[in-house]
């Protein structure tokens, strides 16, 4: 017994001797199992760890940054971190006195966070490039039609999103940076695609055919993308397209309403056409290819006849004079334009019932159409424009067809009075904005015949004559002050202003017998023309 408590005290002593010998042995130095990005460094002499630590962990070395299946990388130098190897070492703590946690320590490791420093103006925007390299929104689905078949692209896919990547990139970034991500799902999945799928199979499921005349419109299936799209899977149509697309074989169905007409000089007569037309709203009323309805319908025609016909032209009389009218006093560059203007209107014909349309008839003038640049008046002083006197020739026209009895469908007055034609009967006109119309609702048609040189430009309806047109003007009143306007420029052409005014005329309609049929009254302002004075 006595040996065996000896025997037992010895061991005591002796576990006693070792421990006191360890912690003599390991004082100072760095607590055993610490590690630090991998690299064992327990044991050592603070010096030692990180001498090793300087060798081994390199902060200017590219770091793996893993987010799932993802993957970024950064250069933590580069990037603003650097390691504080003192800091580190110092953060590992001192060597455990507890025996247990010494005689543990010779079997296992730890490990210690890296402590680093950080310029976050270099970091941030490395922060802001992995959170969203590592942070893909979700892929929504989409449908198309492309080549007659339903096809699914792109295809749904899971997206995802990290935090915390300032922290994980200075605390791990030595052994490689590991983000828990959290997934984040498309609102138009699979599921939202097995739900508009009838609907895209539906719409390619075979042609669709609209008969007409004698011919058919018809939509392949792999033409059927341009009349059906999907957004957000929801089936879009497109009427417009696929009336155009039915129109290819069915325009030959169609032909256009044209009026007998007489050319002039030769007064040769060109035959009427009555009107066919496809009543395309009627048509495609309804029209949904994505759905069951019957892939067949009868096209819904709109038969017009012509309102003017060849007989009726064959037999129209052009010997009278209705209404004419001339005004001169235009310069040279604007002689071109009116003299322009006149040749490509001499000749108009303007049936019982239709409204001639000067913009309408003569369609662009510009350079390409032979008009120059000229005088006109832009915000009450001279300027120039291409086709400038283009108005004067408006004015004329319109008191041609003023005299000759035509309804006034639209015409604009000058802002400002010009001398030389009459108060309150004038008109101007501007491509594309401003118009002059007037409509023929005589019995008889009537032939437009102007000409143009000499200074005077002179236009005609010619026809039947069959009411006489008195003009009386109401005078002027209401006058107001010009304003004076300083402008700078070589360009600038001083005048001394107008006053403006308010005017009326007075249209009296009367037939050959002296017997009055209408009488209608205009009243017209004119804005005072601005003093102008250069600088």
């Amino acid at each position: 017994m006595k040996k065996a408590v000896l025997a037992g005290a010895g061991i005591v002593v002796g576990i006693g001797v070792l421990y006191g010998a360890d912690l003599l042995l390991t004082q100072g130095q760095v607590p055993r199992g610490a590690t630090v990005g991998g690299v064992e460094i327990g044991g050592m002499d603070p010096s030692e760890a990180q001498a090793l630590l300087e060798r081994e962990i390199d902060p200017s070395a590219p770091v793996e940054v893993q987010a799932g299946d993802l993957r970024s990388s950064f250069n933590p130098a580069a990037s603003g971190v650097m390691p504080d190897w003192q800091a580190t070492i110092d953060g590992a703590g001192k060597q455990a006195l507890n025996p247990i946690t010494r005689v543990r320590s010779f079997f296992s490791t730890y490990e210690i966070p890296v402590t680093s420093t950080v310029d976050e103006a270099l970091l941030r925007p490395q922060v802001d490039r992995i959170r969203a390299e590592l942070s893909p929104e979700p892929v929504e689905a989409e449908l198309n039609l492309a080549g007659g078949k339903v096809n699914v692209d792109p295809q749904p896919a899971n997206g995802q999103k990290v935090e915390g990547v300032e922290q994980a990139l200075i605390e791990q970034w030595p052994e490689g940076v590991e983000l828990e991500p959290e997934v984040t799902h498309p609102e138009l999945d699979q599921k939202a695609v097995e739900k508009a799928l009838p609907a895209a199979e539906q719409a390619v499921s075979s042609p669709y055919v609209i008969h007409g005349r004698d011919a058919d419109g018809v939509i392949p299936p792999e033409r059927m993308a341009e009349v059906v799209s999907f957004e957000r899977l929801e089936p879009k149509i497109n009427v417009e397209a696929a009336q155009h697309i039915f129109e290819e074989g069915l325009g030959p169905t169609e032909r256009p309403l044209r009026n007998a007409k007489v050319s002039y000089p030769s007064m040769e007569v060109t035959p009427h056409s009555d009107g066919v037309s496809i009543e395309w709203e009627a048509t495609l009323k309804g029209f949904d290819p994505t759905t069951d309805q019957p892939r067949e319908r009868e096209a819904v025609y709109k038969d017009e006849k012509a309102t003017y016909t060849t007989e009726m032209a064959q037999q129209a009389s052009f010997d009278d004079v209705v209404g004419e009218f001339t005004t001169g006093g235009y310069s040279d560059a604007s002689g071109v334009n009116i003299a322009r203007v006149a040749q490509m209107v001499n000749g108009a014909f303007v049936a019982p019932g239709e409204t001639f349309s000067l913009n309408g008839y003569t369609g662009p003038r510009g350079t390409a159409q032979g008009f120059v640049e000229s005088g006109v008046i832009l915000n009450g002083r001279a300027d120039k424009a291409v086709g400038g006197g283009i108005s004067q020739f408006a004015t004329t026209l319109y008191n041609a067809a003023y005299f000759a009895g035509m309804q006034d469908v639209a015409h604009t007055p000058h802002s400002y009075y010009i001398s030389r034609y009459p108060a309150g009967r004038e008109a101007t006109v501007y491509e594309g904005a401003i118009d002059l119309q007037f409509k023929n609702d005589s019995p008889n048609p009537v032939i437009i015949q102007t000409s143009a040189g000499g200074g005077q430009v002179t236009v005609k309806l010619l026809g039947v004559k069959t009411v006489n047109v008195e003009s009386v003007n109401g005078g002027r009143w209401a006058y107001t002050s010009p304003q004076v306007m300083q402008v700078s420029g070589s360009n600038c052409t001083p005048s001394s202003g107008a006053q403006g005014f308010s005017t009326s005329d007075t249209r009296i309609i009367k037939n050959l017998s002296g017997a009055e049929i209408s009488r209608e009254t205009q009243t017209t302002v004119y804005d005072p023309q601005p003093i102008v004075r250069c600088s």
